[in-house]
């Protein structure tokens, strides 16, 4: 445990081979390649056999106007809808953008207060993305590097959402903000609403008075399960930056069986090679 509680500490440190970050780029832009012709095909399979319905939904998809069209429609079976507000896919000046961003259509100060800090962070995260592609092709530039190299470079920016769980009165779901580029970034937000009390749900909701109780011994028990014979595990210690204790900021959703799962970016409290990591509270 003491030995893998530096283990990120001397990945960080650890050099790169010369020219290998050249080959890796290169390979990861064949396969970029090949993803985006092989999804424009299965677009072009799906328009051919779309009947009027799937149209609609593509209008939907594709088309913020459309959409914002749509939200008007009155809501069927609940208090709310979640719609795609705005739906696209290009590319320019060397990145390509894979954007769907949620809103939540339905009268109250909460729909208009989540929909408000979603647009906000969309915002953000594009601007972000268009300053560090130009900061990296600045120093590109400072570095050496020629117009000839630099024109092999891009990098993917994506916003998406997943929806968790979903009754009549409340919902559940991530937004994720992602770049992939020479570095990866990513964060992912957690909205979990009662739209029939027109408020945001809390661990405490959905576990009861001792949540922090509950929440901290299935997250220590499931870290415990995970050292496998050899006494290895991707979890830092906690004195080492490893997990200590939930608190009413930590980010969560609620499963279709009504069960809390509670996640923790990657790098927060275990090797990359674990990425987003999640615990499921019951």
């Amino acid at each position: 445990m003491k030995e893998f509680g530096n283990a990120k500490e001397n990945y960080d440190n650890t050099p790169i081979p010369a020219g290998l970050r050249e080959h890796v780029q290169a390979g990861i832009q064949m396969g970029k390649a090949n993803y985006r012709r092989q999804r424009r095909r299965t677009a072009q399979r799906w328009i051919a056999t779309a009947a009027c319905f799937g149209l609609l939904l593509a209008g939907l998809n594709l088309s913020p106007s459309i959409a914002s069209a749509a939200a008007n429609v009155p809501v069927l079976g609940g208090l709310f809808q979640v719609l795609t507000f705005v739906d696209y896919s290009k590319s320019e000046d060397g990145i390509n953008y894979d954007i769907s961003a949620p809103k939540v259509e339905t009268e109250s100060s909460l729909a208009e207060k989540v929909n408000a800090a979603i647009q906000e962070k969309v915002d953000q995260h594009l601007a972000k993305a268009r300053q560090d592609w130009d900061d990296y092709r600045e120093a590109f530039f400072a570095t050496g590097g020629t117009e000839e190299e630099w024109g092999s470079r891009e990098m993917d920016v994506s916003i998406d959402y997943e929806i968790k769980s979903q009754t009549e009165e409340q919902v559940s779901f991530v937004v994720s903000f992602a770049e992939s580029w020479v570095s990866a970034y990513e964060e992912h937000y957690y909205y979990n609403l009662n739209l029939a009390e027109n408020r945001e749900l809390t661990l405490r909701d959905v576990l009861g008075e001792d949540w922090v109780v509950a929440c901290n011994t299935a997250i220590q028990k499931q870290i415990a399960e995970s050292v496998d014979a050899s006494g290895f595990t991707y979890f830092f210690a906690p004195d080492k930056g490893g997990f200590t204790t939930v608190d009413e900021d930590t980010g969560f959703y609620i499963r279709e069986d009504g069960a809390a799962v509670v996640c923790f970016p990657k790098y927060s409290i275990a090797a990359g090679a674990a990425g987003n990591v999640e615990f499921v509270v019951q």
